[in-house]
């Protein structure tokens, strides 16, 4: 069973790029599940139900998010509502919406959870801690367990790796917005990469158009930002999850949307 996880979706340009990347992916890849992080997907900071809903439309399952969530009060009720779009579980309790969901898809429960870092980060408990404690609740209910860990350093993504490797499908890094090199499947099954990336402007600085970012370093002073919209592409991992829940592989996906 194939997993495709889109990478932190940034903007109106992101949507878009995903928009026309998608019937080709699902061609390539036929993944079972797809999974989006729309923690930037609304102008770049945050989500809103609209938006939420342009990535379901595009053909996501499961909408992921980070230290954004609640950026835009219109999405709090959102939250609360829906069972597919999560927050970190490890937010306040009484935040607005849930952490993880549970899916049915090519045959199998699929849980999906979303953790923020501690380092850098507002996080109300361990992401550690947090997963443990998960994983043992919902130990029976899901056959795989995949876990996107929104975080600032990689250290604490690898480290995160590790911890759940055996008991996870896959931990996958996000917020960073550039990909890294080190897709891998560690030696007891979990499937790890820091950082998936971003889906949105490559000639930008994280999704922000360029010249604004490098005006905001050079002069020290408040810059309004706008989301870039040129030469868009697509971050993106396919996971392929075995029988025990454990990953078989994944592949890096680079590429440039269509025009």
């Amino acid at each position: 069973m194939k997993v495709l996880f889109i990478a932190d979706v940034v903007g109106k340009p992101g949507r878009a790029a995903l928009d026309r990347a998608m019937p080709g992916l699902r061609e390539r890849y036929a993944p079972a599940l797809v999974i989006v992080n729309g923690e930037n997907s609304a102008g770049g900071l945050g989500i809103t139900p609209k938006t939420a809903e342009d990535l379901f439309a595009t053909g996501a399952d499961v909408i992921t998010l980070g230290n954004h969530a609640f950026r835009h009060r219109e999405a709090h009720a959102y939250l609360d509502d829906s069972e597919r779009v999560i927050r970190p579980a490890n937010f306040m309790a009484g935040n607005p919406g849930r952490g993880h969901t549970i899916v049915e898809a090519g045959g199998m429960r699929v849980c999906v959870i979303n953790l923020i870092g501690q380092i850098q980060l507002r996080a109300a408990r361990s992401p550690f801690s947090e997963a443990e404690a998960l994983l043992d609740r919902l130990a029976g209910r899901a056959d795989a367990f995949f876990v996107d860990f929104h975080a600032e350093v990689t250290s604490e993504k690898v480290a995160m790796g590790w911890h759940l490797d055996g008991r996870a499908a896959a931990v996958v890094g996000t917020h960073t917005h550039v990909p890294t090199a080190d897709a891998r499947v560690l030696p007891r099954g979990t499937a790890y990469i820091s950082d998936v990336g971003m889906t949105g402007s490559r000639a930008s600085v994280l999704g922000v158009r360029w010249e604004q970012a490098l005006e905001s370093f050079r002069t020290q002073m408040s810059v309004r930002f706008t989301t870039a919209d040129e030469d868009l592409w697509v971050n993106a991992v396919v996971v392929e999850i075995g029988g025990d829940g454990l990953a078989e592989s994944i592949t890096q996906v680079l590429e440039p949307a269509p025009d």
